[in-house]
């Protein structure tokens, strides 16, 4: 959906006299909500569009509850009256995720998480304090009905998708004795529900520019519920894969975190046990949504994600219990980190040993035609990538290629290119993952488009990327048109 620009300066308006410099489209994130940049002399500012009213008033009052607290969470300076857009605060780019992939498992990204977990106690206990939970998009508390949800997500969306037996009554009956075990939990604040690394924003103080702070950003899915969910969430997200050490640590930290702030000792074996508990909850959740992007939209990246959260699983399981016996739940979950499940969702990797080289080409249909073959062995792929809309049409990207970021944008947030290499990841990988197991030494990969600048490019790019970080294999990547770019 087109937002004109119009509107957001017409809101703008009402809040600031300064002049926009520029607007900036984000790329898009997991919900249908449309984010931009404002930019004037000497600040930004987010404007975000949603369609969803009852989601945008939630966040708004979310945000202005919070805000009136001192949490870190974003100031919202003016709303449309339709509510459908609004001005926020800027956080920036930067993402706790971000900063850990950067710098790595250093002292001062544990610092950072801890600081999260700090600010997390904080919102917990006084955003919960005199908090309308009937403003929640949808329950107003975390209990056994949300829970049960979560559970039968895994089931319906990736353990059913094993196609392996189990008692399903006996495993429902386990669901249910452990979403009560739960839902009774020793405490109740407010609960983030998706407390990870990519909603955490890292910014620099605004007391001293040498130092940085968090702040917290989509949290319009909370409820009331368990502080340990949240914990959960942030220490075992897949994707950081933070050390067991680190786990351990930052769990305690949190625990007298959360003692300062409610001026009570915790009984630490009660709050552990229903801690592991949520840990259980959220791995499964995350298979679940995992199972259902990958293994139900066959969306690539959420298929090579599957193994860590296995793996998460796998640890897990071996070294932690939940305080209840769940015979057939345990006997699932046994099922799920066996060798031979694990196996089935780890690509092949190659190694030094390893003969295959994918040569990736973009060309031009009518520049350069089709690519020679080097290699003299025949075979490859040759895909078109002329359906997808042309940048190239429009005068901001004729001198741009599919390697800058104005095209980039534009391919993700107004074409369907992203579904479109999901397809081809799907008959790639077959590909790749046969040749690498016979020991073959070539496999050519091309994508062609009117000019060989724009989607080519792109695609090329991508295609390469996602071999990389999947199969590990070497790759030849190469641009046959790029006398004309512009690269910026």
């Amino acid at each position: 959906m087109l937002i004109p620009t119009d509107k957001i300066k017409e809101l703008f308006a009402t809040f600031s006299t300064a002049e926009i410099t520029a607007i900036d489209k984000l790329p898009p994130a997991g919900s249908e909500r449309h984010y931009f940049r404002l930019f004037t002399v000497d600040k930004s500012f987010i404007a975000t569009y949603g369609a969803n009213i009852k989601e945008n008033e939630t966040f708004l009052y979310f945000s202005e509850h919070f805000k009136k607290k001192g949490l870190a969470t974003a100031q919202i300076f003016c709303i449309n009256e339709e509510k459908d857009l609004y001005l926020q605060e800027d956080f920036g780019d930067t993402s706790l995720l971000n900063k850990l992939e950067a710098q790595g498992y250093t002292a001062y990204v544990y610092d950072l998480y801890k600081a999260s977990l700090q600010q997390l106690a904080l919102l917990q206990v006084k955003g919960h304090d005199d908090l309308n939970y009937n403003k929640c998009l949808t329950n107003t508390s975390f209990g056994k009905q949300a829970i049960m949800a979560d559970l039968l997500y895994f089931k319906y969306y990736f353990l059913d998708a094993l196609r392996r037996p189990y008692n399903k009554q006996k495993l429902i009956e386990d669901f249910d004795a452990l979403s009560n075990y739960l839902s009774h939990t020793a405490y109740e604040f407010f609960m983030f529900r998706d407390f990870q690394s990519r909603n955490i924003m890292v910014t620099p103080s605004a007391e001293n520019s040498l130092e940085e702070v968090v702040h917290f950003i989509d949290y319009q899915g909370g409820m009331k519920g368990a502080p340990q969910y949240d914990v959960a969430s942030l220490l075992w997200q897949a994707k950081a894969n933070l050390p067991d050490e680190w786990k351990l640590r930052l769990l305690e930290d949190y625990i007298i975190f959360l003692e300062k702030t409610i001026s009570e000792t915790v009984d630490r074996d009660v709050f552990n046990s229903q801690y592991n508990g949520y840990v259980l909850i959220r791995i499964l959740q995350v298979l679940g949504a995992y199972g259902f992007r990958g293994l139900f939209e066959r969306k690539a990246h959420f298929l090579t994600s599957i193994p860590s959260a296995l793996q998460n699983l796998k640890w897990f399981s071996n070294n932690h219990g939940i305080g209840i016996a769940l015979p057939e739940f345990k006997k699932v979950l046994e099922m799920c980190i066996s060798d031979e499940v694990i196996t089935e969702f780890t690509p092949v990797q190659a190694n030094n040993e390893t003969l295959l080289v994918v040569t990736v080409n973009s060309f031009s249909f009518i520049k350069t035609g089709y690519p020679a073959d080097e290699t003299k062995t025949g075979g490859g792929f040759v895909f078109d990538m002329r359906g997808i809309l042309n940048p190239g049409r429009f005068d901001d990207y004729k001198h741009l290629s599919g390697m800058d970021k104005p095209v980039k944008d534009f391919l993700e947030q107004q074409t369907k290119i992203l579904e479109f290499l999901n397809g081809v990841y799907s008959v790639i990988d077959i590909s790749v993952h046969d040749y690498i197991k016979r020991g073959f030494e070539h496999l050519t990969i091309n994508f062609g488009c009117t000019g060989g600048q724009h989607r080519s490019v792109y695609a090329a790019e991508a295609i390469a990327r996602h071999l990389r970080n999947k199969f590990k294999v070497k790759i030849v990547l190469q641009h046959t048109n790029k006398q004309n770019w512009k690269i910026i």
